[in-house]
């Protein structure tokens, strides 16, 4: 796993949001993506302090830490997982490798072993959190069980939706040490206390319950047919329904091997936690509605329903059904790739977002200095000293240059679709946004506009970045196609309500009162949603 996801190691655009947040943390700013406006636009949070303790020890470049950190974090997770399974069947002869063989000739597994995501971070969490449960299915030491609780609550700080692991593992350890009063609630204190110190922050210093990508994505959405045509672009390229066949009957094999051990129960209660969790990760990732990037979220479920078979004892059945495994893995690896280009493709805009990436180097200047549309405007903005707002009208084709308002900090704006791009190629004492919301406050609360892509479902107005960020008088320097009555409404809607007030929570100098105000205000502030349309959000917010 390591030399394939080495092989294909790259870095993508959600990487390099990553890496800015980094960079204005080892700057000084704060966990912000912009100076001077505290939003969370790292979904991984325990990956982002990850990266930031590297980039502080080793000052160097956190694009290129993130990328080496996911391979040994894939790595490392695919060894603990092996000592995990070795550990479960106790061999009284040979193990083979039968789960494993499932991961490895799988594409999207070495694409997002690296990427600068969290999804490695994510491999070593779950193969650690289920190597605590099979070393606890005799029972648990205090410490051992505080370790475990520990592990355990670190599930929605690597991403928020591994809450659900944490759940199906949290109730199998209970089950497998029927701890005493005093003993569960001090696992539950230790289990528990990094997550909710976390949301109090979050809540007091961002004013949210969830990282804003959680708000722009809707994570709470039902979207049955794009999430089963994510699946189905999963499955089908890779015939996994082949595999996964074949790994249930070996767990069949298994348990019947098992059917006479004295610790029966508990051994299946292990074996069945992984798979759950797997199933239930799988079913949450399809009613959202997936994801744009091929595989991706679906990865750790595959992962966790193949653990308790990553080693097998050799038996007549086991080894007829590894050789057909190995028959598939090599069909797979010679044969079976998903046919995808650079392009979107399908309905519902499934790309391979490493055959868009992969050519690049991996680094922060490489990938600030990419032959895009969005940068040489940037950069003559920049070279020229002006005070402008640079805004991608239409994608990689149009873009607009104004001048910002006055008594605005930053003196360059730049806004467009790819927030990762323009975070490399903004200067960090400036801002970058995007027009899809990840980092852009408004974007993130207006109304879906479409449900094709996920995450890629609000294309904000440009009349409400227009109107932020510029004053009136450049409204007569504005193209035919930018609307300025739509532009003056925006500047009243921004003023009014609960939309200013969510501006003020992410603006305003961070007093012990602004916390405060945010951490009371942050429900009714995760769940505000405006129109898109400038005109209907004055009539709703500013009546």
């Amino acid at each position: 796993m390591a030399v394939l996801g080495w092989r294909h190691r790259w870095l993508g655009d959600d990487g390099l949001i990553y890496s800015r947040v980094v960079r204005q943390i080892t700057a000084g700013n704060g966990p912000v993506f912009n100076i001077g406006e505290r939003v969370e636009t790292s979904t991984g949070t325990l990956w982002q302090w990850l990266l930031t303790i590297c980039a502080l020890a080793t000052n160097s470049d956190p694009a290129m830490i993130a990328v080496v950190a996911g391979c040994v974090f894939t790595t490392a997770g695919v060894v603990v997982a092996l000592d995990a399974a070795r550990t479960l069947h106790r061999p009284t002869h040979l193990l083979v490798p039968a789960g494993v063989l499932v991961l490895l000739p799988v594409q999207a597994m070495w694409d997002y072993s690296t990427s600068g995501l969290e999804t490695g971070l994510a491999f070593f969490w779950l193969a650690l959190c289920w190597w605590l449960l099979v070393r606890a299915r005799h029972g648990a030491s205090t410490r051992a069980g505080a370790a475990t609780a520990l592990c355990f609550g670190l599930g929605p700080l690597v991403r928020p939706d591994l809450a659900l692991v944490t759940a199906v593992f949290t109730v199998a350890f209970w089950w497998l040490t029927r701890p005493k009063l005093k003993s569960a609630v001090t696992w539950i204190a230790i289990g528990s206390a990094l997550p909710v110190a976390y949301e109090i922050f979050r809540a007091g210093y961002y004013g949210l319950l969830v990282p804003q990508p959680a708000i722009t994505k809707e994570a709470s959405w039902t979207l049955w047919s794009r999430g089963l045509f994510y699946l189905k672009n999963f499955v089908e390229p890779y015939h996994l329904w082949i595999p996964l066949m074949l790994v249930a009957v070996l767990a069949v094999e298994v348990a019947d091997r098992t059917r006479h051990r004295p610790d029966r129960s508990r051994t299946t209660v292990v074996a069945v936690a992984p798979v759950a969790a797997g199933l239930l990760s799988s079913l949450f990732v399809t009613k959202v509605g997936g994801d744009f990037m091929h595989g991706r979220m679906l990865l750790p479920s595959l992962f966790l329903i193949v653990l308790p078979v990553f080693l097998i004892p050799l038996t007549r059945t086991t080894l007829m059904a590894t050789t057909a495994l190995a028959v598939w893995a090599t069909m797979c690896l010679l044969l079976w790739r998903p046919p995808f280009t650079t392009a979107a493709t399908g309905p519902f805009g499934i790309y391979d977002e490493h055959g868009g990436y992969g050519g690049f180097a991996l680094s922060q200047q490489a990938h600030s200095s990419r032959r895009i549309p969005f940068t040489p405007p940037v950069r003559a903005a920049q070279q020229r000293g002006d005070r402008r707002l640079v805004m991608e009208l239409r994608y990689n084709q149009k873009y607009l240059s104004l001048p910002l308002r006055s008594r605005l900090s930053p003196h360059l704006v730049g806004a467009e679709a790819r927030l990762g791009h323009a975070g490399a190629v903004v200067p960090l004492t400036d801002h970058a946004i995007d027009t899809l919301g990840l980092a852009y406050p408004v974007g993130a609360h207006i109304h879906p506009t479409n449900f094709v892509k996920a995450g890629h479902e609000k294309h904000i107005d440009p009349a409400w970045i227009i109107a932020d960020y510029t004053a009136p008088a450049s409204d007569r320097d504005l193209p035919s196609s930018i609307d300025r009555t739509q532009v003056t409404a925006a500047r009243a809607a921004l003023q009014c309500g609960p939309l200013a007030e969510l501006l003020a929570a992410t603006r305003e100098p961070l007093t012990p009162h602004r916390f405060w105000k945010n951490l009371t205000g942050s429900w009714h502030r995760t769940s505000l949603r405006i129109p898109n349309n400038p005109t209907a959000a004055e009539r709703s917010l500013c009546r």
